[in-house]
């Protein structure tokens, strides 16, 4: 059988104390449904079904994927509604995993294996856990031989129920014929007035069909998000997962507490990677990377044996191999460092090709530039690129040196080993293997005293 998918994401989350939607809050960098639906996309389903409502077109925009399809619940009337309007456009010969557009940490493998259970007894799986604290969690109930017999929402529980520690993470699989039939009989009768989706499994115990209870193999996997502390603690949870897949990748992590992945990472092997460090967007990084503390490194791409120090922020830039870069430094996009290239503390570049070898040590701004192979820009060296109304380039050639406090106003171009003279405004191109200075006449004027303070 075909498998399908359907994500419900139509809760407001009232408990976040937010407009945005639930599952619009970001986990690692993320929304919540992006992660449930890249973990539906690892089952590579026939189709995946998004319920969405509250939020609307703005939870569309923020997930788009030509693989979802939508359907709007325009009244909240609870999760058995929910699936009772995406079934339509559920395949009449597939099994239907339901997921939660909040619980966003369930391993793929764990959904395939309640999808198979399903398949396999032609009936309806539930997958579960055991959890220490099941506060509002459904209750699992069996029978005296431990068969399912029925899930019991945490508001309509007895004391005895709500003493129960097995729990209903709210993922069930079923072959669609099957589901729809118990959806169409489910009822009201509860303290929300809501339809339940839960209220198919005492329907499918009715009908004589034996539930299946898959338990996850790490209760971790199906906590949801109802406040800003879960957030907070499914934040932790996914942060270590990501510092255990990089030291077991061979990466040294100073403190697996203080290191945040807010996207996607590769590092190569004997990195390392200081505290307070965060990962953002797409990184990818090589072997022999060493990261300073307090670093933020967004869509970078950093080669072999590169050094990045303290404080430092590489954004959509590209550093070759044995680059040393801060500390204090900031890389924003279009920078493309080649091997053995240095930029060193409270420098800026943008949109900058950095030579081989070229240095760019100390307090400056190289922006919509080239800089040549073993060139050398001395403290406070500025490219004035733009003009108010355009940006324009500048060129500096190999072995080129610029001195320390030189502006140069582009459109300019530095000859290979031209020298431009420390505090020199350049407005015209300097010549290869010459010395250019363009300073205003020193003068000492006589007889001038600072202004004072009236008493």
């Amino acid at each position: 059988m075909p498998a399908e998918v359907i994500v419900l994401a139509a809760g407001r989350g009232v408990r976040m104390q937010s407009d945005l939607p639930k599952v619009l809050h970001r986990l690692g960098g993320r929304p919540l449904l992006s992660h449930v639906l890249d973990r539906a996309r690892a089952l590579m389903p026939s189709f995946i079904t998004v319920v969405y409502g509250h939020g609307g077109e703005q939870v569309r925009e923020a997930v788009a994927g030509d693989d979802v399809r939508w359907v709007r619940q325009e009244r909240r009337e609870g999760t058995g509604h929910a699936v009772r309007l995406a079934l339509p456009r559920v395949a009449d010969d597939a099994t239907v995993l339901v997921m939660n557009g909040d619980v966003p940490l369930v391993e793929p493998s764990t959904l395939a294996a309640l999808i198979d259970a399903a398949e396999r007894e032609n009936t309806l799986a539930l997958l579960t856990a055991t959890l220490d604290e099941p506060g509002q969690y459904g209750r699992i109930v069996r029978n005296d031989e431990g068969d399912v017999r029925a899930i019991v929402e945490a508001r309509d529980a007895d004391a005895e129920q709500l003493g129960i520690r097995e729990v209903n993470s709210g993922f069930v699989a079923a072959p669609k014929p099957l589901l729809a039939g118990w959806l169409e009989r489910i009822r009201p009768d509860n303290a929300q007035g809501e339809l339940y989706l839960t209220d198919v499994a005492a329907l499918a115990v009715r009908d004589g069909a034996r539930v299946i209870a898959h338990a996850a193999r790490d209760a971790r996997e199906v906590r949801g998000v109802n406040d800003r502390r879960q957030l907070a603690d499914l934040e932790r949870t996914l942060q270590r997962r990501h510092a255990e897949r990089l030291m077991a990748g061979g990466v040294t992590l100073a403190d697996p507490a203080r290191v945040d992945v807010r996207g996607t990472l590769e590092i190569g092997s004997d990195g390392f990677v200081d505290v307070n460090v965060v990962f953002e967007g797409d990184n990818v990084l090589g072997r022999n990377v060493s990261i300073g503390p307090n670093c933020v490194l967004r869509d970078a791409r950093i080669a072999d044996h590169v050094t990045i120090r303290e404080n430092s922020v590489i954004d959509g830039a590209a550093i070759a191999d044995h680059c040393r870069i801060g500390p204090f430094a900031r890389l924003r996009p279009g920078t493309r460092v080649a091997a053995g290239g240095r930029i060193g503390n409270f420098v800026e570049t943008k949109q900058a090709e950095i030579g081989p070898g070229a240095k760019i040590n100390h307090l400056s701004y190289v922006g919509d530039s080239v800089v040549g192979r073993d060139a050398n820009l001395g403290a406070g060296v500025i490219t004035c690129n733009y003009d108010g109304a355009a940006k324009h380039r500048t060129v500096i050639g190999d072995n080129a040196f610029v001195g320390s406090g030189s502006e140069l106003v582009a459109p300019v171009t530095v000859g290979d080993g031209a020298t431009v003279g420390a505090g020199t405004t350049l407005t015209r191109d300097a010549p290869a293997d010459r010395l250019t200075v363009a300073r205003s006449p020193q003068r000492t004027i006589d007889g001038w005293r600072r202004p004072r303070k009236k008493t």
